[in-house]
C-alpha cells in the first residue's frame, strides 16, 4: 500500500531538495535497502519504501508538536535509523535540521539550543534526555523531546518528554486530519531553501551554525557522484558523529543523493566488528581513525612470532616500494608483480579483511592532514585511499583527488564547479556552488569569511602546484617563522611524530623561537602493551608516562621523525629538540581538543604555558598540576613532576622529505 502512495504522490520529477530525492527513491529502488541497523547482533534494513513512509509519519508528528517552516530542529545520537528519519522529516517540513555532538556535555550543548532557538529534540536515549532536563531552565524555548530508546526511561513521567512511538501516534491522528499535509509541505520546500545547520568545532571560539541549502549539498554530493562514478550499490558504514560535516555529507546526504545503502553499527565499540560483517565499498576517515586501525595492527604484529614478524616486514618494504605504484597502473617489473601477488595472498589480503576493507573500491581522509607515511601504508596495502580537502562552509567537497593521480604531499585539483585562487599572504580562497548561505545570527563573521566577491577565506595555507592539485601546508594562523626566519609548519611536524604507534596525540611550539619544542601524548594501549611485554608495571597514563623507559621509546621516535625532517630542506631548521610526555591526555571535555579531536593550540598554550617556558628555558624538570573534568560532571586534579628531555638533531640533507 506504501508503495502505491508514493507512485501516486504529485511530488515533481525534479529532485533538487531533499524531499523530492527521498520520494523519488521509494518510487525508482523502493525494495532496495536504504539503512541497516546492528540491533543486538542482527543486521535490521529498513528499504526506500518503508523509511518514506515513516519519515512521513514523523513529519506529520512534528507538525504536531507545532513545528513549522524555518524553526530548528535538534538532533542528538549515535547514527541511527530514526533520528536519520526525523532529519528527512523535519526537512520535509521545511524546518532545519541541527546534528548535535552525542559526546558534549550539557553546558556545551546549552549553547547551541539558545542560539538556534531550539524547541524540539529529537534524543537518542537517556544520556541525552537527561542533558536536555538539566538544560530546560536556560533554555526558555526547549518545549518538547522526543527519545527514541525508551531504555532506562520507564519512570520519567516528564511532560516535555516524548517517546517516538507517541510521535508517530501523534503524526497518524495529524495525518487523519489533513492526509495531504505532507505533500504539500515537501513540495513547497525550494533549493535554495535553507537544508540544515552545523556548527563549527569553535577551535578558536564559540562554535559558529554554518547555514546550508539543499542546492549546496545537493551539488556537492552530485559532482563527487559523478567523478567517482557511484552508484545504489554501494555500502557505507556510518560510525562518526552525525554532527560532524563529513560524516553527515557522506552518511546522509550522499545517501539521499545517490540511493546506496548505510549501515549504523550496535555500538561505537563494535565499530570494527561491524565494519568487518557490512565490507563498504565506499569508505571515509580522518587520519586520527586511521592512525587507531595502524596501530592496533603494528600491535598485534609485536605479539606475533618471530617468522611472521620477519614475512610481515618484508612483504610491507616491498609494499612501500612498489604497492602504490601497482594500484595507481603504473609499469612494475614482472619479479615484483609476482612477488607482490604472493604477499597479497599472505599478508595484504588479510591484512585488509581484518581492516574491514577488502570490499572498499573508494575511501576518502579529511578532517585534518594525514602524515604521508600513513597515506602511503593503507595505499601500499592497495586500498585506493585519497585526500579530499573542504570544510564545513563548503559543503565537504572542494578538491578530490583523482585516480591515478594520488599523490601524499596533495590533496588533489578543484572538483568540478570549483575555483580556487592564493591570497598574496598564501591563504586559500574558494568559491563554489558548495559555499554556505550565511553564519547564522553573525553577519559580521559572515562578511568577513565571505566577502562581497563571493570567496570564501578558508584560512588555510597552500599553494596549487604546477598540476593544478592543492598542497597545504596548515593553517594560515600557524604557520609561522623561528627566530632564524626558517619555516615552521607545526602540523606537518605533528603529523610525521604520530605516524609511531606509540604517539597519540602532538602540539609542536616554535614561531618566533630559536628552536621547536613539543608537548607528546603517548598512546595508553600501545605504549602499555609495549610495557607489559617487557614486565614494566604501571598504575595508569600518568604513572606509565612518567617512566624512564617510556621516555627512551618516545626519544627514538622523536629522533627519527627528526632524521625525516632533516632531507627536506624547509623545515630541517624544524626538528625538535626538545620534548615532555604530558601527565594527561588531552581531552575534548577539558577544552583542549575540538569535539573532532582537533587540538586547540592557542588554548594549550595558554593553559599550560609554564610547561612551553620550561622546555625552551632548557629545565629538566618542571611541576604541573591541572584540573581535569570527568564524565558524570565532577572535577579533579592530576600533579606530576615531568621529565623534559633534549632530542638529537641532524644536518640538513639535499633531497625530499620522506
Amino acid at each position: 500500500m506504501a508503495q502505491d502512495l508514493f507512485a501516486s504522490s504529485p511530488m515533481p520529477e525534479v529532485t533538487d531538495t531533499f524531499p523530492s530525492l527521498l520520494m523519488a527513491h521509494a518510487r525508482v529502488r523502493g525494495d532496495r535497502p536504504a539503512i541497516r541497523e546492528k540491533d543486538l547482533g542482527i543486521w535490521q534494513a529498513l528499504t526506500w519504501t518503508q523509511v518514506a513512509a515513516l519519515a512521513r509519519r514523523v513529519a506529520h508528528g512534528l507538525a504536531a508538536q507545532g513545528v513549522v517552516p524555518g524553526q530548528h530542529v535538534a538532533v542528538v545520537g549515535e547514527n541511527r535509523p530514526r533520528l536519520y528519519i526525523s532529519m528527512m522529516a523535519a526537512q520535509a517540513l521545511g524546518a532545519i535540521p541541527v546534528p548535535m555532538y552525542q559526546d558534549a556535555v550539557a553546558q556545551e550543548m546549552a549553547y547551541v539550543l539558545q542560539d538556534a532557538a531550539i524547541g524540539v529534540v529529537i534524543a537518542e536515549n537517556q544520556e541525552q534526555v537527561d542533558k536536555m532536563l538539566e538544560l530546560r531552565e536556560s533554555c526558555p524555548d526547549l518545549r518538547c523531546v522526543v527519545y527514541d530508546d525508551p531504555r532506562g526511561l520507564r519512570h520519567y513521567s516528564d511532560p516535555m518528554l516524548m517517546s517516538f512511538d507517541e510521535l508517530l501516534a501523534a503524526g497518524d491522528e495529524h495525518a487523519a486530519r489533513d492526509d495531504g499535509f505532507f505533500d504539500r509541505a515537501a513540495q513547497a520546500v525550494r533549493p535554495q531553501d535553507t537544508a540544515a545547520m552545523f556548527y563549527t568545532s569553535g577551535t578558536t571560539g564559540k562554535p559558529k551554525g554554518v547555514v546550508l541549502t539543499h542546492a549546496a549539498l545537493i551539488d556537492r554530493a552530485r559532482a563527487v557522484q559523478d567523478m567517482e562514478k557511484l552508484t545504489d550499490r554501494e555500502d557505507v558504514l556510518a560510525y562518526l558523529p552525525p554532527a560532524w560535516i563529513g560524516q553527515n555529507m557522506f552518511s546522509y546526504t550522499q545517501l539521499l543523493v545517490t540511493g546506496f545503502t548505510v549501515n549504523h553499527p550496535e555500538s561505537p565499540s563494535t565499530v570494527a566488528i561491524d565494519m568487518r560483517d557490512i565490507g563498504p565499498t565506499y569508505y571515509f576517515a580522518p587520519p586520527r581513525i586511521l592512525e587507531d586501525l595502524l596501530t592496533r595492527v603494528l600491535i598485534r604484529m609485536e605479539d606475533a612470532g618471530y617468522l611472521k614478524r620477519r614475512l610481515f616486514k618484508a612483504c610491507m618494504n616491498l609494499a612501500r616500494r612498489v604497492g602504490v605504484r601497482i594500484l595507481d597502473g603504473e609499469p612494475v617489473g614482472l619479479y615484483d608483480r609476482l612477488r607482490y601477488a604472493l604477499g597479497d595472498v599472505l599478508i595484504y589480503g588479510p591484512l585488509r579483511n581484518a581492516l574491514g576493507m577488502s570490499r572498499v573500491r573508494v575511501a576518502y581522509t579529511a578532517g585534518e592532514a594525514i602524515g604521508p607515511d600513513l597515506f602511503t601504508f593503507y595505499r601500499s596495502l592497495g586500498i585506493n585511499l585519497k585526500q579530499l580537502y573542504g570544510s564545513t562552509e563548503t559543503s565537504v567537497f572542494v578538491c578530490v583527488q583523482p585516480d591515478g593521480k594520488v599523490r601524499a604531499d596533495t590533496v588533489g585539483p578543484p572538483v568540478a564547479g570549483v575555483e580556487i585562487r592564493v591570497a598574496d599572504n598564501g591563504e586559500i580562497l574558494v568559491r563554489s556552488p558548495g559555499l554556505f548561505k550565511e553564519y547564522y545570527r553573525n553577519p559580521a563573521a559572515t562578511l568577513e569569511a565571505r566577502g562581497e566577491d563571493g570567496w570564501f577565506h578558508t584560512g588555510d595555507a597552500g599553494y596549487l602546484d604546477q598540476d593544478g592539485q592543492l598542497k597545504i601546508i596548515d593553517r594560515a594562523k600557524d604557520v609561522g617563522k623561528l627566530a632564524d626566519g626558517s619555516l615552521f609548519a607545526p602540523k606537518y611536524i605533528e603529523n610525521k611524530l604520530k605516524f609511531f604507534p606509540h604517539i597519540k596525540e602532538v602540539v609542536a611550539f616554535g614561531a618566533g623561537r630559536d628552536q621547536v619544542c613539543a608537548f607528546i601524548n603517548i598512546d595508553l594501549e600501545a605504549v602499555g602493551n609495549w610495557a607489559e611485554r617487557r614486565g614494566l608495571a604501571y598504575a595508569g597514563y600518568t604513572d606509565l608516562a612518567g617512566k624512564d623507559e617510556v621516555h627512551e621509546l618516545i626519544l627514538g621516535c622523536v629522533e627519527q621523525a627528526n632524521a625525516d625532517l632533516a632531507r627536506d630542506p624547509r623545515l630541517a631548521a624544524s626538528q625538535v629538540r626538545r620534548f615532555l610526555i604530558l601527565h594527561k591526555e588531552l581531552d575534548p571535555d577539558d577544552d583542549e581538543l575540538t569535539r573532532t579531536r582537533k587540538v586547540r593550540r592557542a588554548f594549550i598554550a595558554q593553559k599550560y604555558a609554564v610547561l612551553v617556558d620550561a622546555l625552551f628555558a632548557g629545565r629538566a624538570t618542571q611541576y604541573i598540576e591541572t584540573e581535569v573534568k570527568f564524565e558524570d560532571g565532577r572535577t579533579g586534579r592530576i600533579a606530576a613532576d615531568l621529565k623534559l628531555r633534549d632530542a638529537r638533531v641532524f644536518p640538513a640533507l639535499a633531497g625530499e622529505a620522506a
